[in-house]
């Protein structure tokens, strides 16, 4: 049925006739190196088998983990928002990270711990509405103070608009050259 060409005739030719192949090279032992990789991730290692506590406790640690980051994540915007807010300077904590301690810098790096700087004190409001009670209480009483100071004056009971006149220029005065008011 088949009508074969001769060129299309291997049998005859013989193309392997010269060629010898020992059966025993043709049969390969895989090594567990050359293994495929799914096939040996199956069957060698045995996975680990957490009890259904364990990954409850794993899934509670890692989301308490996540809740944690991001509350210091909002901790550090809340900071530098403050630090923003504070008044001509801005946020100075990338400046003061970046540049050295001045102990570090004096002694040369010797791994000293810096000294704690002093505490400054907090400047009081000048509001008189955000004042704590005791702050009001110190204002008043220095404000009677000078109103007292002010009567008893001799310039001021002779004539109190020139003393006033007087005092106001003084200050004015005393603002144009640099000095606080």
């Amino acid at each position: 049925m088949f009508l074969l060409h001769k060129d299309w005739d291997f049998s005859s030719s013989g193309i392997f006739s010269g060629l010898k192949i020992d059966p025993d090279t043709l049969v390969k032992k895989l090594d567990l190196d050359s293994r495929s990789i799914i096939s040996s991730r199956t069957g060698l290692e045995e996975k680990t088998v957490l009890s259904k506590k364990e990954k409850m406790k794993l899934r509670k640690e890692r989301w308490l983990q996540k809740i944690e980051s991001v509350k210091m994540a909002k901790q550090k915007q809340k900071a530098e928002a403050k630090r923003k807010a504070t008044p001509v300077v801005g946020d100075m904590q990338p400046l003061m990270e970046a540049l050295p301690e001045l102990s570090y810098l004096t002694t040369g790096g010797m791994g000293r711990k810096p000294l704690k700087s002093p505490i400054k004190a907090k400047a009081e409001p000048a509001d008189f509405c955000l004042m704590k009670q005791a702050q009001k209480h110190q204002l008043l009483d220095q404000e009677v103070a000078r109103f007292h100071e002010v009567i008893s004056d001799p310039q001021y009971r002779a004539n109190p608009l020139l003393a006033i006149s007087e005092h106001l220029s003084k200050r004015l005065r005393q603002g144009g050259e640099g000095e606080p008011l």
